[in-house]
């Protein structure tokens, strides 16, 4: 023995003692403010067994954060598009289609329609492209007749479907319309015009699916965006109102109009009243009384075909 230590303990294992360095570096993994117990992860580099990277690990969001945050994100949003909103477009219309504003298709349909005007003469004029959402608000919207696209004559289209502005006459579709209108409406009798404006204050939206055309070039503006955006309006107005009537006039409409909630809302088909199709279903099919049959009995007020 040498004192009272055995050889044994020569060879047994030290006691560590920690370090200066030690305790400053525990003391560095805390973070300040937060506390002791702020978890801290340590990370190995690639490179090097014995570097070390830290990194704090953030606490859970509160659900007042996540609120926070997704209120602020939504405002943002919301100003972004109040920015985007066309010439013309109605309050309460782009209120309920601001979304539809920043999307990149309805982006890219601006600029080829502004690219347009500056080659060719366009129709309607800008002002007129979105009269269907100057006529009333959108909540006030009873019935929707959904056309395919804008007449392409001049001073014909001003941005309802198959309405012209006075004094333009009556094109031949238009026509139809008033000859089934006097068999089917009491007292109806032809206005001499073809402006449809007192319809869409009382609630007729007269919707096209393209909502501008080059002059003498029918749908020349089909397929570059239109149509999803006015699939959108229709979707809006299926889903967030009750007890409408759409008219699907014609395959064109009827296609466009296959999604709507046919538990939801009433919807009238028959063929197109041009020329070509008119007497094959449209002379007879009786769709403006029973329109009106149809939003009694949802209590509200019929439309007054006779009021143009």
């Amino acid at each position: 023995m040498i004192g009272q230590k055995t050889i044994h303990s020569f060879f047994g294992p030290a006691t560590k003692k920690r370090s200066s360095s030690e305790a400053n570096e525990k003391k560095e993994n805390t973070v300040p403010g937060e506390g002791e117990t702020t978890p801290v992860k340590r990370f190995r580099s690639a490179g090097r067994e014995d570097d070390e990277v830290l990194a704090v690990v953030s606490p859970p969001l509160s659900p007042e954060q996540l609120d926070r945050i997704q209120r602020n994100k939504q405002a943002a949003l919301q100003k972004l598009a109040s920015r985007s909103i066309p010439e013309g477009f109605g309050k309460t219309w782009s209120e309920a289609l601001s979304g539809e504003f920043v999307k990149p298709y309805f982006t890219k349909l601006s600029a080829f329609v502004a690219e347009e005007r500056k080659r060719c003469t366009v129709y309607p004029p800008p002002q007129q492209v979105y009269t269907w959402t100057q006529m009333c608000s959108i909540t006030d919207v009873k019935v929707v007749i959904l056309g395919q696209d804008p007449y392409h004559g001049p001073n014909q289209a001003h941005g309802l479907c198959f309405s012209v502005q006075t004094p333009v006459p009556p094109p031949p579709s238009l026509e139809n319309m008033y000859k089934e209108l006097a068999k089917d409406i009491e007292g109806f009798a032809h206005p001499g015009h073809g402006d449809l404006t007192g319809w869409a204050k009382q609630g007729v939206l007269l919707l096209n699916a393209v909502l501008t055309v080059r002059a003498h070039n029918a749908n020349s503006h089909k397929d570059r965006g239109w149509e999803q955006f006015t699939d959108a309006v229709v979707s809006w107005l299926n889903k967030n109102l009750d007890g409408l009537v759409f008219m699907l006039w014609g395959a064109y409409a009827q296609k466009k109009g296959s999604s709507i909630d046919r538990k939801r809302h009433h919807v009238l088909q028959a063929v197109h009243p041009s020329p070509l199709s008119v007497h094959r279903g449209f002379f007879g099919c009786k769709h403006f009384s029973k329109t009106n049959e149809f939003l009694a009995k949802s209590g509200k007020e019929p439309i007054d075909w006779k009021k143009l």
